[in-house]
């Protein structure tokens, strides 16, 4: 099934299930696949999920504009607007989470109800003379180069610390390569746009605003999102979030630690 966006993009989504709403916002390079863990779960346990493929990615169109996080988050909105829903609880990954906390502070709650962002691309990447523990664009710029020399090497290199194996995680060979298959459908484009996008989108001001429930949750290990700058640092700035950190999980959290994420996301709705 299809949406079209503020700007005429055609959007994919997937619609399972029936009850209170839970929208799932995937991270960048990944799309509504990612979610295999959750969706038939918490359908499973009657609530409707809802998933989509952002722009570039997936089953989605590929324009060549739209993939900064105003635009995305507005993509998020058209989606809630055009589903009609309400009341709905937004989980975000990586990426998702940063579009998510960029929807609450352009459209406000209106339509949410509570939101969790999960290894989440926030509060501030970049590090700046107000933003001392962020990441040296320097070093960004280094990995981007990477990625534009050889994608599928870049990948490749990541593909353990994504789900931090070396901490005895149980990862089959079988689904890190699946998960980096999803990675190189996406369009080099947009991987590159979205990048871009993380590294330099400053949230911490609508963070400091938002007046709904919220779960952090981050892993200890997260090589993409060192939690120091990102899961930990959110939680403070949210007034009154609920927060858990796994010792164990890398970025890909919600694959590697997906019965104790569950578990923790139910709890989290239910309460």
């Amino acid at each position: 099934m299809f949406f079209e966006t503020h700007d005429g993009t055609r959007l994919f989504y997937e619609d399972y299930g029936q009850g209170e709403t839970i929208v799932f916002v995937a991270s960048a390079m990944l799309n509504t696949d990612m979610w295999e863990y959750q969706i038939p779960f918490f359908a499973e346990r009657g609530f409707r999920c809802v998933a989509f493929d952002r722009r570039g990615h997936g089953r989605s169109d590929r324009p060549s504009a739209g993939y900064d996080v105003d635009s995305t988050a507005d993509d998020l909105a058209a989606l809630l607007a055009h589903l009609d829903l309400r009341d709905v609880t937004l989980v975000g990954h990586s990426l998702g989470g940063a579009e998510i906390a960029r929807y609450l502070a352009r459209h406000g709650s209106e339509r949410v109800t509570r939101a969790v962002f999960i290894a989440a691309m926030l509060p501030f990447l970049k590090q700046t003379d107000d933003n001392p523990h962020g990441l040296p664009e320097a070093a960004m710029a280094a990995s981007m180069a990477q990625m534009r020399a050889d994608r599928p090497k870049w990948l490749a290199r990541q593909a353990q610390a994504f789900f931090a194996t070396h901490l005895g995680n149980e990862v089959s060979p079988a689904l890190i390569d699946h998960t980096m298959a999803q990675c190189l459908s996406a369009s080099p484009w947009a991987t590159l746009q979205a990048q871009r996008e993380v590294l330099h989108t400053d949230h911490r001001a609508g963070l400091r605003e938002i007046g709904i429930p919220t779960l952090v949750v981050h892993g200890a290990a997260d090589f993409s999102a060192p939690v120091e700058v990102t899961g930990r640092r959110t939680a403070e700035l949210i007034p009154g979030t609920t927060y858990k950190e796994y010792p164990t999980a890398g970025h890909g959290i919600y694959a590697s630690h997906h019965a104790q994420l569950n578990a923790d996301l139910l709890e989290f709705i239910k309460a």
